[in-house]
């Protein structure tokens, strides 16, 4: 079976069991690798992967093909992603200042873009200016260089900007919890509609599983894809994404789906989709 999901440390936690071969009759996977942009557009264009992790904001192109599979995704509270500016960079130290500026992204398909846009509508009069799409792991040099104005970051960022000589301008999850009350959808896994979907969610479920129960099992491949990063950084991350939601979305996690990629079709961000698409 193919499968495509990002090399960052709650991707690689999730999915050890199954690539290892520790899940009971699950079938061997044939493992991509990438970049949530590369992944969100490999779902598009027919790439023939049977599973992938992409963004929420990326599953209204793709459901005819694919089908939301109830686990082993990122989505929860407190996780959400960042706009960053560097330190004593007064002239974007507040959101109306972003109006006309040079901003970077990870994806123009991403949940984070998604949820940037939704908020600059009500946050940046005028809008902004320039959208970048660069790799994650580049926005904040880039921010720190003055190659741009701001940046939307995302994963283990959260934990290290400030490293980089940055500040946080705001918290995009916390702003949508505070307008929801909602946890924030951030990265879906996604199966072709003509596989077995109750038997890949159970096997996702069970990776899940076995990776709480052995922590230790995962650590050197979850370090081996982990872009050189800290250990303890890669166990915060994986504490923060990997969670209740993870093990199932549950009716809190639909809700929050729906409400994200409802408010985005009302904006016309997104094409518009029926709840029962996602079920």
């Amino acid at each position: 079976m193919k499968i495509a999901f990002s090399p960052c440390p709650n991707d690689t936690f999730v999915f050890h069991a199954w690539v290892h071969g520790l899940v009971p009759g699950a079938p061997a996977l044939e493992v991509t690798y990438a970049d949530i942009d590369i992944t969100n557009n490999l779902a598009a264009s027919g790439s023939g992967h049977d599973v992938l992790k992409i963004s929420y904001a990326a599953l209204p192109w793709v459901l005819s093909e694919y089908a939301l599979v109830p686990c082993g995704g990122a989505l929860g509270r407190g996780c959400g992603p960042l706009v960053l500016t560097r330190n004593g960079a007064t002239e974007t130290s507040d959101p109306e200042a972003l109006a006309g500026r040079r901003v970077a992204v990870p994806s123009e398909r991403s949940t984070a873009y998604l949820l940037f846009r939704l908020w600059a509508a009500q946050n940046v009069p005028g809008g902004v200016g320039e959208i970048l799409v660069m790799p994650f792991h580049e926005i904040m040099p880039a921010v720190r260089e003055g190659k741009i104005d701001a940046g939307l970051v995302i994963h283990e960022a959260r934990f290290t900007y400030p490293s980089y000589g940055l500040q946080m301008l705001t918290d995009l999850g916390n702003w949508w919890e505070a307008e929801t009350g909602l946890p924030i959808p951030l990265g879906a896994i996604i199966a072709r509609r003509s596989l077995d979907l109750e038997a890949i969610a159970g096997w996702i479920r069970a990776s899940v599983q076995y990776g709480w129960a052995h922590p230790e099992q995962s650590r050197s491949y979850v370090l081996e894809h982990a872009q050189e990063m800290d250990p303890n950084v890669a166990q915060a991350h994986i504490d923060l994404y990997v969670n209740q939601f993870t093990a199932d979305l549950g009716e809190e996690g639909y809700a929050a789906v729906e409400a994200l990629l409802g408010r985005a079709a009302a904006a016309g961000l997104v094409p518009p989709i029926e709840p029962a698409a996602l079920r």
